[in-house]
């Protein structure tokens, strides 16, 4: 395996996954499906299992060296503005894409059988994402938005307190180190996680069951293929002054694992990699960008999804939207995208939008059977934003280096660079 490089190993471990599921599901083949299923679920869980420390230490530490970083405020707020404008410009094109293809119109389902989602997604949600109740929960339920807020908040005040937080920030930073190496034993394993889950998908619900939705399922991954391969381009080229096609390519192996492991989340690692080692972004703001975004920057999730699921869903209901239902679409996707922080799919951002709207929350149990499929496109759309916003980012503020860019790509076979940013000298 070390003569094929990472990418080919995970595109090996698609193709077999896909075989395999196939495979399973044609001929029965029940111990088959269990496998995958099972391969699948240890990978995410190993990655799971790295996230807390890894986005705790690496805020924490990141906070706590401030005094090393120039301009860490407007760092910020323009990392802020630029989700703000993607999520805007995607949900807008997904309203147009909605109004054009009509994705309900026709559809005849049995609205009886449907039931209210068992998640209701507010606005409380958005604040009790961010503040932890427990600081033990935060860590077992992997709510990362919480770990970060967390980690700054301890940063912050390591910084504050100067050098007796030293003792502090030592154990911090050998942490990390030793959470990066293990991190990389685990993603080594990436190429048979990609056959499982892949597989998994395949053997559990084969692609039939996208025939009764299939306008909105097209419209999901169109809407999404717009967001990558034209959005986030322009974006590229016009404002990063850089080459769209040098960007996929070291983006890559984030943006497939990101499909078939449908979590933002589980693939924070390995984002975080390809951030800094392909992309060439400053190490010390990714590990602000990309945590913050993994749990905030949702743009298939949260901006194209639920703006045709609310068209769909309105539809099939007989409801009506005007102008004003419209704008709400947009407004609940560019300023409440952070609901979904710490939960998994889409469900929650969906029942926002549906309940803001005053829309049938039935309406969710219709989507559910194919939903899995649909997340596939939707996680790669989220994770390949959070990559653009810190490109664009370092790019405008010199913290961007285009050789490392522009560079053959980095090899993610080898373990990742360990050092972290040393204390300031006294």
């Amino acid at each position: 395996m070390k003569r094929f490089s990472f990418s080919l190993q995970l595109l090996l471990g698609l193709a077999v996954g896909v075989a395999l599921g196939f495979a399973a599901k044609i001929w029965d083949v029940a111990w088959l499906s269990e496998t995958l299923k099972q391969v699948g679920s240890i990978f995410v869980q190993l990655l799971k299992l790295a996230v807390p420390p890894l986005v705790f230490t690496a805020v924490l530490v990141s906070v706590a060296n401030l005094r090393n970083v120039n301009g860490a405020a407007r760092l910020a707020s323009k990392t802020l503005l630029w989700f703000l404008i993607t999520a805007f410009v995607s949900v807008s094109l997904a309203i147009g894409l909605g109004l054009l293809i009509n994705p309900g119109q026709g559809v005849t389902l049995d609205t009886s059988a449907a039931k209210p989602a068992d998640t209701q997604g507010t606005w409380l949600d958005f604040v009790t994402g961010i503040l932890p109740t427990n600081v033990v929960t935060a860590f077992t339920e992997v709510n990362v938005l919480q770990i970060v807020f967390l980690g700054v908040v301890l940063g912050a005040a390591a910084m504050a307190v100067g050098e007796k937080a030293e003792p502090f920030l030592n154990l911090a930073r050998s942490v990390l180190e030793l959470v990066q190496k293990a991190l990389w034993w685990v993603l080594r394993l990436a190429p048979i996680g990609t056959a499982g889950l892949i597989g998994k998908a395949v053997s559990t619900y084969g692609w039939e069951l996208l025939a009764p939705l299939a306008k909105f399922s097209a419209g999901v991954y169109i809407g999404c293929f717009v967001v990558l391969l034209a959005v986030y381009p322009t974006l590229l080229a016009v404002w990063g002054k850089v080459s769209p096609i040098t960007f996929f390519r070291n983006a890559w192996p984030a943006l497939e694992l990101a499909f078939v492991s449908r979590s933002s989340v589980g693939t924070l690692p390995l984002t975080q990699r390809v951030t800094v080692e392909r992309n060439g972004v400053d190490r010390d703001y990714a590990s602000f960008a990309v945590p913050f975004g993994a749990t905030t920057k949702m743009d298939g999730c949260a901006s194209v999804y639920p703006a045709l699921a609310a068209i769909f869903v309105a539809q099939v209901f007989g409801v009506q939207l005007g102008v004003g239902d419209y704008l709400l679409i947009a407004f609940v996707s560019v300023v409440g995208s952070a609901a979904t922080a710490g939960l998994t799919g889409a469900t929650v951002m969906l029942t926002l939008t549906l309940s803001t709207l005053g829309l049938p929350l039935e309406g969710v149990g219709l989507l559910l059977a194919i939903d899995p499929i649909l997340d596939m496109i939707r996680t790669a759309t989220n994770v390949a934003g959070q990559l653009v916003v810190p490109v664009l980012v370092a790019r405008s503020e010199g913290r961007l280096d285009t050789a490392v860019f522009n560079a053959p790509p980095q090899s993610l076979d080898r373990a990742p660079e360990t050092r972290v940013p040393e204390p300031a000298a006294a």
